[in-house]
């Protein structure tokens, strides 16, 4: 499972969609807007005419905390105040949790009276699911955790049999909103591949409909391509954006658009682009392995990326992976004229194409013979798998064909063989 956050615009209009599929009066305003530093302040009126009709709420939709406690919270708010707060605040660098970042996007909805506020979140386990839900919702629920109700769902339970009342406290007048609710919210959480959801705080109006404020939300983004239908569609789909303060370089912007395009998976995120030490490994957890043998091994500060490619990608796409991280590592030759390392490394694959991956790195490989020997790059592979002798046997042919140094290591090579031996090199440079 890869969790990745998601914006609480994103995240309030997929909970709200769903939840009248298990709660049927459950009625939602929809009134949504987001604005950011290129925002037309009056196109957005145009679009969303009960900005200027009612009292609103501004705040920061840029995957942080914390807003009312940072003074980055404007309630019951008027149009005037709306775009003073937008206008004043938009471009700004603040400085959150140690980290700085500037504010790009606000989310402004409708300000909703409420006298009391709750809290509900849903969290998963080996075992079970949690339902954790307070009285004593909003921004000191980490001040009242001790009031906070932890109830474990049993994996494969049915919530709508699961005796919930006896789990929670007395919930008087509202008991008939609450317990459908939370167990709406559950079959939403399991059914849309919610990895964590949190409505910090939620109200219930005096007609007694509820109605979530605050909402964070991460998702299971392997899950992408059972939701076409409610996470976006192909055209606009869902957005899993960088942390506050995070910004994307262009590579790794693009291998993010290429991950979102396919049921496999590619991740990259640039370390450092001066390193001497590069990786393009098949598999997550064979992608920890290796950074931290690099680490242990004292290599750590030559490292340039951290990433993986899995899930069977085609060719095509393995060729554009392996296409930009040579550029890459071929973008800052050493100014020492020393070596860089290229580690193409991997555990033994269950149905990844070994020769068919290897084939899109070997055509990236063909297209950068001169700069590869320009930057003096050497290439050393390690793989198992579904025809790995044939995906082998292209890389010491395209090996030999280029001049471009590989050495190969197959599935009886301990998998970070090859870091031990780059170590060697580099130690005897």
């Amino acid at each position: 499972m890869a969790q990745k956050s998601i914006y609480e615009y994103d995240a309030k209009k997929l909970i709200t969609s769903q939840l009248p599929k298990y709660i049927p009066d459950f009625k939602y305003h929809n009134k949504l807007a987001i604005v950011d530093k290129e925002t037309d302040l009056d196109k957005v009126i145009v679009d969303n005419p009960w900005i200027k009709n009612e009292k609103v709420v501004v705040k920061p939709d840029q995957l942080f905390g914390k807003r009312g406690k940072a003074n980055l919270l404007l309630l019951d708010a008027d149009y005037d105040e709306m775009k003073k707060f937008c206008k004043s605040n938009l471009k700004r660098v603040f400085e959150i949790s140690n980290v700085q970042g500037e504010l790009k996007r606000l989310l402004v909805e409708p300000f909703i009276p409420h006298e009391k506020e709750y809290y509900v979140s849903i969290t998963s386990n080996r075992d079970s699911d949690i339902i954790h839900f307070s009285f004593e919702g909003g921004i000191f629920i980490e001040e009242n955790w001790d009031k906070v109700h932890h109830i474990p769902i049993p994996i494969g339970t049915d919530i709508n049999t699961f005796d919930l009342k006896s789990k929670l406290p007395n919930l008087g007048q509202y008991e008939g909103v609450l317990i459908p609710f939370i167990k709406g919210l559950f079959q939403v959480f399991k059914d849309q591949d919610f990895a964590f959801l949190e409505i910090n705080p939620f109200a219930i109006t005096k007609d007694k409909s509820i109605v979530p404020l605050d909402v964070k939300a991460r998702l299971d983004d392997t899950a992408q391509f059972l939701h076409q239908d409610t996470w976006g569609n192909p055209d606009n789909p869902i957005e899993f954006p960088a942390g506050f303060g995070t910004v994307m370089s262009n590579e790794e912007e693009k291998i993010k658009k290429l991950d979102e395009k396919t049921g496999a998976s590619l991740k990259l995120t640039i370390l450092n682009k001066n390193g001497r030490v590069w990786t393009m490994v098949a598999g997550g957890g064979a992608s920890v392995i290796y950074t931290d043998t690099i680490a242990d091994l004292g290599l750590g500060s030559e490292l340039g990326n951290y990433g993986e490619y899995s899930g069977n990608p085609s060719q095509e796409h393995t060729e554009i992976y392996a296409q930009t991280i040579i550029d890459l590592i071929t973008e800052h030759p050493d100014q020492k004229e020393r070596p860089k390392y290229l580690i193409v490394g991997g555990g033994i694959a269950n149905f990844t194409d070994v020769k068919a991956t290897f084939g899109g790195i070997v055509n990236a490989i063909k297209k950068s013979v001169d700069k590869l020997k320009k930057a003096n790059v050497i290439i050393l592979v390690r793989r198992g798998g579904p025809n790995e002798k044939q995906g082998l046997e292209l890389m010491r042919q395209v090996g030999e064909e280029t001049g471009v140094p590989i050495e190969i290591y197959d599935r009886y090579s301990s998998m970070t063989r090859p870091v031990a031996r780059m170590a060697e090199k580099m130690r005897g440079e």
